[in-house]
């Protein structure tokens, strides 16, 4: 049972909107996956229709990929052939002919490739989410991640934000935001804001698909179509993935997703988005011995742990042009994610004596479910302040969280059926709201000030301690100031300071069921840039600083924990960027981020670097385009980094509990990959993929890591 207590009657200025005045109950009771997809199925089947219906007497044309009122996360402003006139930090866009050309089989293939983020990856497709901005471990981001403006990790205030990861195949283009500019969005934007913005189908239909090493089976369907009067307009985006895995890591994924989009009036447009996410995957926290990683072994350590995940998304947008100053935009989204993980226990003595993991036939199920709701609004006004032009956008969040955390007790023959020990119920509610205003001075240099604030409860019950509860509640005030200058009409220097934070989880901040008064994870974030283009030349430079005063040490079960407990770090960098158009159809990409400070401050650890985050980190990409031929060949390094924050240089070479330390060796990996358009309906597409065979260590947890070994796609795409 979930509950989903939706707010009531809420006014946001300058309309009310009156949802649900009661608590809703929600309960589960499909007993098998395949009535669920047919459920999400079955919903985007009539929501779709219902809009597309209401629209086909509207007599207003507008273009198709206008009529979804996204609500806007990332606003680019200009061509590509201009620099950014508007963000007040680094911005880096991963277009769709991008994503086709890196031929990716997971949002982590994008991002490090995206300067200053160190990814650490558990296996190939990026079942959760692992990745580091700035200095900051991969192993916790502190970074938000969005779907079409909407959080999409299961937990932001109550823990457990890796265990989704959208997937690449339905994603149209990355936007990747720090600095400044991440004060509109919140919690968790230390690092920054990754938003996945999705596909909105074209007319007709295409089918992509793609098979490759390790049985690698792929296939994608993208079906879309608008009214008559180009009012309204309905799609689908449909993949379906199966793999037995480098290291037999094997996986099933079947992904929907089904938008509708519709033009009331001249003055106001809704869009629906529904989503249906299904994947089993044989991951495990387990890796390799010492021993069998130095021989070359590519088992799977943990052959019969499972992670299976599946996760239902709902979302309403509506955009309201209220004049032509003012436009009001608000978001509505509701989510419901079970994430189960089964894991057999091991022997450790056993495991010591014959090098690699022995299992016993206990088994234990951590087995958890999250459900939100909430409401975002943005009224957008553009104006004159002081005789200045100015645009100020203000914002209102509501958002509920809730988890049902259970660990099941089961032996091998009980087909994962046992005790329920431990059922703890973690909830959150929170509200936010932020102010900000872009002031042109001249036509030159524009200072954005703005405000957000972040005010939550949490709550914990274990009901298997009768029912014992605990509560705490926080509020954040974060002021933040961004400015940009242009130097000319192709070059442009920005920068900004900003106060950011990330809350510490129910399980952290009510450890003990004692509330720690813990504050947030905070940090003063700095950065200043140049950017710009000329000629066959474009380029990006910027130097950032990020202060931690606060930063909680998750784990931590002490049950006198305070604020002074929490450790302070320091990081120090600059990200490079350059692109250079080579001519006769070849081009040059590269980028570097240089972190020579990520270090704690203070603690037992202090003086020492942080665990996940590289001194260095590279990528180099020589680009062919021809007519119908494009061909990339990409490097990507990264450099030596430490497991744990105690530096540990030695990888233990017994089967010890925990997450491991040791020194990871730097490593540089080569990809090639090329398509063709045979028609304008057809083209066709293939990779290799760590093409030296590199082997190399991708992170240390409970054994280790190993980054999959040289693998071959091949696949073709067909539009009608």
């Amino acid at each position: 049972m979930r509950l989903i207590r939706i707010f009531s009657c809420v006014l946001i200025t300058p309309i009310k909107f009156c949802l649900l005045s009661k608590e809703v109950t929600m309960r589960t009771n499909i007993p098998t996956k395949f009535s669920r997809l047919s459920l999400a199925v079955a919903l985007a089947s009539v929501s779709l229709g219902a809009v597309a219906q209401q629209a086909s007497s509207d007599e207003s044309t507008i273009e198709r990929k206008k009529i979804m009122p996204a609500l806007e996360v990332i606003r680019v402003v200009g061509s590509a052939d201009q620099v950014l006139l508007e963000q007040t930090g680094t911005v880096a866009i991963v277009s769709r002919e991008q994503i086709e050309q890196i031929q990716p089989l997971s949002t982590e293939d994008i991002l490090r490739r995206i300067p200053g983020i160190n990814i650490k990856s558990e296996e190939e497709t990026s079942v959760v989410a692992n990745f580091g901005i700035r200095g900051l471990s991969a192993s916790e981001s502190k970074s938000l991640i969005l779907e079409d403006g909407v959080p999409v990790a299961p937990g932001l205030f109550i823990g457990n934000d890796r265990y989704f990861n959208p997937r690449i195949q339905r994603v149209e283009q990355v936007e990747v935001l720090k600095g400044s500019a991440s004060l509109r969005y919140g919690p968790s934007t230390i690092g920054g804001v990754v938003n996945y913005q999705t596909k909105t189908p074209d007319d007709g239909v295409t089918v992509t698909g793609r098979a490759g090493s390790f049985n690698m089976q792929e296939v994608s369907v993208e079906a879309g179509g608008k009214s008559a009067s180009g009012d309204a307009f309905a799609g689908i985006v449909a993949t379906h993935a199966s793999s037995d895995g480098f290291m037999d890591k094997d996986y099933e994924m079947t992904d929907v997703m089904a938008k509708a989009g519709v033009i009331f009036s001249n003055e106001q447009k809704l869009g629906i988005k529904v989503s249906r996410y299904e994947n089993d995957a044989n991951i495990s926290y387990r890796g390799l011995l010492l021993g069998d990683y130095l021989a070359g072994a590519d088992y799977n350590p943990a052959p019969d742990d499972y992670f299976l995940t599946d996760r239902t998304a709902f979302d309403i947008n509506h955009e309201w042009t209220l004049s032509s100053q003012a436009t009001l935009k608000t978001l509505l989204y509701w989510s419901e994610m079970s994430r189960d993980y089964w894991r057999y226990n091991v022997d450790t003595a056993a495991s010591n004596e014959a090098g690699r993991w022995v299992y016993t036939d206990a088994l234990t199920g951590n087995n958890r479910s999250f459900d939100r709701v909430g409401i975002e609004t943005r009224l957008n006004v553009d104006h004159n302040l002081a005789g200045m032009v100015a645009n100020s956008e203000f914002g209102l969040r509501f958002m509920q969280e809730e988890a049902n955390d259970t660990r099941i007790r089961a032996v091998r023959s009980s087909d994962r059926t046992g005790l329920n020990d431990r059922h703890i119920i973690d909830s959150a509610d929170s509200v936010a709201a932020y102010a900000q205003s872009r002031i042109e001075f001249n036509d030159k240099f524009a200072v954005t000030p703005g405000l957000r604030v972040e005010s939550y409860e949490q709550t914990r019950v274990v009901l298997s301690d009768d029912g014992a509860t605990a509560k705490t509640s926080n509020t954040e005030v974060l002021p933040g100031i961004g400015a940009t200058y242009n130097l000319t009409d192709s070059a442009q220097l920005y920068g900004g300071v900003y106060r950011a934070f990330s809350p510490a989880s129910n399980g952290v901040a009510l450890d003990g069921l004692t509330d720690q008064q813990l504050d947030g994870e905070r940090s003063t974030n700095y950065e200043l840039g140049l950017r710009g283009k000329s000629g066959a030349v474009n380029y990006e430079v910027a130097a950032f600083m990020m202060d931690f005063s606060n930063q909680v040490v998750t784990g931590n079960s002490d049950p006198n924990l305070s604020q002074s407990n929490a450790g302070e770090t320091e990081h120090l960098g600059m990200e490079f960027l350059l692109g250079y158009k080579l001519g006769n159809g070849f081009s040059i990409d590269t980028n570097a981020t240089w972190v020579p400070t990520s270090e704690f401050k203070s603690g037992e650890n202090q003086g020492n670097r942080l665990p996940y985050a590289p001194k260095f980190i590279a990528n180099l990409a020589l680009n062919y385009q021809l007519e119908k031929l494009s061909a990339a060949l990409s490097a990507h390094h990264r450099g030596e980094q430490y497991g744990d924050a105690a530096n540990t240089v030695d990888i233990p070479e017994g089967a010890a509990g925990g997450i491991w330390g040791g020194l990871m060796p730097s490593y540089t990996v080569l990809d090639l990959t090329a398509q063709y358009t045979v028609a304008d309906n057809i083209r066709v597409f293939g990779a290799v993929k760590n093409l030296t065979d590199k082997r190399y260590i991708t992170g240390l947890r409970q054994g280790i890591y190993v980054g999959p070994e040289r693998s071959f796609e091949l696949g073709v795409s067909y539009s009608f």
